[in-house]
């Protein structure tokens, strides 16, 4: 989607268009990844249960707030955040969430898949602000990426023993 709005920030208009459509793949992705969290945290049973449910509620929390941050850098750039329950649906990069999984460590590797798959895309979006000289997306990736990737390696070590 191009620039819809006005926006002064120093770049091209095509390269912010560019970015915007960047944003909001990662937008629709981060919710969609949110909500399969969010699949895991209410339906999780067996061993470890309390640890595990409030482990996927903190990953959630950090997952939402990763979502208003990536949109509004695509308001801020001039465009239109596209970021309803549909259109995440609709836009994600993520597979549907695998529905057999109950116990803990089905959750988990389902989780961490996810995570894997949402960090590639996230380390390729930090390659191309990089390359369209977009210090300011660029050090939003890094952070998102920095920590999902912690994330992802806290919700490993449930499974790595």
């Amino acid at each position: 989607m191009s620039t819809q709005f006005t926006s002064h920030i120093a770049l091209p208009e095509e390269t912010k268009s560019q970015l915007i459509d960047t944003l909001n793949a990662v937008l629709a992705t981060t919710s969609d990844l949110r909500s399969q969290v969010k699949q895991a945290h209410w339906n999780i049973k067996g061993p470890q249960f309390v640890s595990r449910h409030e482990l996927f509620d903190s990953l959630a929390a950090r997952l939402r707030d990763y979502s208003d941050v990536v949109a509004e850098r695509a308001a801020t750039l001039g465009g239109y955040a596209m970021g309803t329950v549909r259109q995440s649906a609709e836009h994600s990069k993520l597979p549907e969430y695998d529905l057999r999984a109950v116990d803990g460590k089905h959750h988990i590797r389902t989780l961490v898949d996810r995570y894997s798959d949402f960090n590639r895309l996230v380390r390729n979006a930090v390659g191309e602000a990089q390359e369209h000289n977009d210090p300011a997306t660029e050090d939003l990736y890094t952070e998102i990426l920095r920590q999902t990737e912690l994330d992802m390696w806290f919700l490993e070590s449930h499974v790595n023993v």
